[in-house]
């Protein structure tokens, strides 16, 4: 990947190379090729990740990176028939999902007031505050993924109460979204959908 370049603000900028990498080229894949992915580069995204901000910090996403024979049969009945085929083919399927528990570590990531009191108690916030957040690092996940040289196909279509059962049981962990790792397969990708332009989905006051 190419280096950030200077805007005229003398903020760092990404280049064209780095933005075709994470948004303009990049697609949702359902084909992957018969090449692996090195727990490094997982932990690596991770870290990268972790880094978007969250409200008080809050960062309650938990992933479980699906890889293994074993963990990839437990993941298989919670699937849709549509969604089964392509997640067994990927080297990797991620189990983006959030804690609803994530207010008992303020005091470690939020460690300069009680942040802790806002949430404790108050299961409306507490629902809001793991959903959105979490949401929000899942797409960081992925454009770190993609910054990597990874490609994603993140889905539903699956069962969440029992993804919550055969991986997250005995926690306050829910699942919230799939997503598949690995290396696209380009020559099995469907012409990209259209996107809306500014004016259609946008306004500036």
């Amino acid at each position: 990947m190419s280096t950030a370049i200077k805007g005229n603000n003398e903020m760092a900028i990404a280049d064209d190379k780095s933005l075709d990498m994470m948004f303009r080229n990049a697609r949702t894949h359902s084909a992957w090729l018969d090449k692996q992915v090195d727990d490094a580069l997982l932990m690596r995204a991770f870290d990268l990740a972790k880094m978007g901000p969250t409200s008080a910090n809050c960062s309650p996403m938990r992933v479980v990176f699906v890889k293994s024979k074993a963990a990839k049969e437990k993941l298989k009945p919670c699937l849709s028939e549509g969604n089964m085929e392509k997640t067994m083919a990927a080297p990797v399927t991620a189990i983006i999902a959030h804690d609803m528990e994530f207010y008992e570590k303020l005091p470690k990531l939020f460690p300069h007031t009680d942040a802790r009191s806002w949430f404790a108690g108050n299961d409306a916030v507490i629902q809001t505050t793991a959903f959105r957040n979490g949401s929000l690092q899942g797409a960081y996940f992925m454009l770190a993924a993609r910054a990597l040289g990874l490609d994603c196909g993140p889905m539903s279509g699956f069962d969440n109460a029992k993804v919550d059962a055969a991986f997250f049981a005995s926690t306050k962990i829910k699942s919230n979204f799939l997503c598949n790792l690995g290396y696209g397969d380009a020559s099995k990708l469907f012409p990209r959908s259209p996107r809306f332009e500014f004016a259609e989905a946008c306004r500036i006051e």
